[in-house]
């Protein structure tokens, strides 16, 4: 990537904070208020609200065709030219939105414009106060009105965005109609994103006949739990989808809202969420003799990830049958940390947070695997089902550019270089 070189401000006159003071307005009164000091450009919202951003921040994220690439969306500015004194000749809001002028070289200056609704959305002189993306939490009365979308729906983008929606809302979504043959199926995965290939293949197909070391290729019961606690980076999207079950009974799938418990965990048990939120289990896969996958470093994730900034929850990351040995375990910590999986299991397990469905051919099971965990009855007979994995970045890039198109954000391309 190439740099473009700046100037050092030293050799460029900068107005005083006096002159460049308070800029009103020329048209419309809306706008908002700008002024500079010696080391920040101030910005007045309205009445008790406000924004800061320290000069050489700003300098850095110009987005001018000069320093930042308009196709590629890469920085073209040397940020390590910038001097660490550099000031503002001008400032002044417009309609287009915050207006700098910068020293340049001996000869010219540099004009940077930072829309508005940018600068709001990434202000951090007071931090901005997020707003969580609407998520609704749910328990087994979600089987009254469960999220679905059709087929023929999700082979349209309009379509693919309400599947997409429903996942990142309630994190599941079914899909019906599908044609019950693998290759239509393997066509639905890809309009979220590139199949991941995991030690299980690429896009899967699997009856209980343990082809591979897994207790998914069995006939037995399995528990409410998330898939991939022995990777590093597990899975964000799986699907599942039933082709055929002769000769036989039961497999019934099991899901649970892993936020839905979370909540009841942190209200009801606030000490015991603390210790699942802080203590690390580590986990592994070893069925397969090739193979054995532990994530790296093995000690560092616990089953409740929450953001370090908003305090948001995050992931959910659970599956005791694969959990490896708790060595780390402080000594005083040890009881108290046995008792809070208890009590987790109890809660995970408890009628209320647990919806049962009998999936049939045609119907495609969508589970965001940060969230959702997923389990089943033990069954009986020929049941043959296929799937794949979905990388959580691929599936929120394709929602981010959906979002775009569909929820009133995408501007026909015309300042997306102020997206990433």
């Amino acid at each position: 990537t190439r740099s473009r070189s700046i100037s050092s401000a030293a050799t460029r006159e900068v107005v005083s904070s006096e002159q460049l003071g308070v800029t009103e307005p020329k048209v419309h009164s809306d706008i908002p208020i700008a002024n500079a000091d010696e080391h920040k450009v101030s910005i007045l919202w309205g009445p008790q609200r406000w924004s800061r951003f320290h000069h050489i921040w700003l300098r850095d994220h110009c987005r001018c065709p000069d320093c930042f690439h308009p196709i590629t969306k890469q920085r073209l500015l040397n940020t390590f030219e910038i001097p660490a004194d550099i000031k503002p000749l001008h400032v002044q809001g417009s309609t287009d939105g915050l207006e700098v002028v910068w020293p340049g070289t001996s000869t010219e200056s540099h004009s940077s414009v930072y829309p508005w609704t940018w600068l709001q959305a990434n202000t951090y002189d007071p931090a901005l106060q997020t707003t969580p993306t609407r998520k609704v939490l749910w328990g087994s009365k979600i089987e009254k009105s469960p999220p679905s979308v059709t087929y023929t729906e999700v082979m349209d983008d309009k379509g693919l965005h309400k599947w997409l929606t429903n996942v990142e809302t309630f994190g599941f979504c079914f899909v019906s109609g599908v044609p019950a043959t693998p290759e239509a199926t393997e066509e639905l995965c890809g309009r979220i994103g590139f199949i991941r290939e995991t030690q299980y293949g690429k896009f899967w197909e699997f009856t209980a006949d343990l082809s591979k070391g897994d207790t998914a290729y069995t006939t037995m019961a399995l528990g409410a739990h998330t898939d991939n606690t022995y990777f590093t980076d597990p899975c964000g999207i799986q699907l599942f989808h039933l082709l055929s079950h002769t000769e036989g009974s039961g497999g019934a799938t099991l899901l649970v809202d892993g936020y839905y418990v979370a909540a009841l965990m942190k209200e009801l048990h606030p000490k015991f969420h603390d210790l699942l939120s802080r203590v690390p289990i580590p986990a592994h896969a070893a069925g397969e003799p090739s193979a054995l996958y532990t994530p790296s470093p093995p000690a560092m994730y616990p089953p409740l990830r929450y953001h370090p900034s908003t305090k948001e929850l995050v992931q959910v990351r659970w599956n005791n049958d694969d959990r490896s040995v708790m060595s780390h375990l402080l000594p005083d910590e040890v009881e108290e940390w046995y008792q809070a999986i208890k009590i987790w299991n109890e809660l995970l397990t408890k009628p209320d947070s647990e919806y049962w469905v009998q999936l049939s051919p045609g119907t495609v099971l969508t589970i965001d695997n940060h969230r959702v965990l997923h389990g089943r009855s033990a069954f009986d007979g020929k049941r043959r089902v296929c799937g794949a994995y979905i990388g959580i970045d691929e599936y929120r890039s394709k929602l981010a550019v959906l979002k775009e198109k569909f929820d009133g954000t995408d501007d026909n391309g015309e300042n997306k270089v102020w997206r990433p």
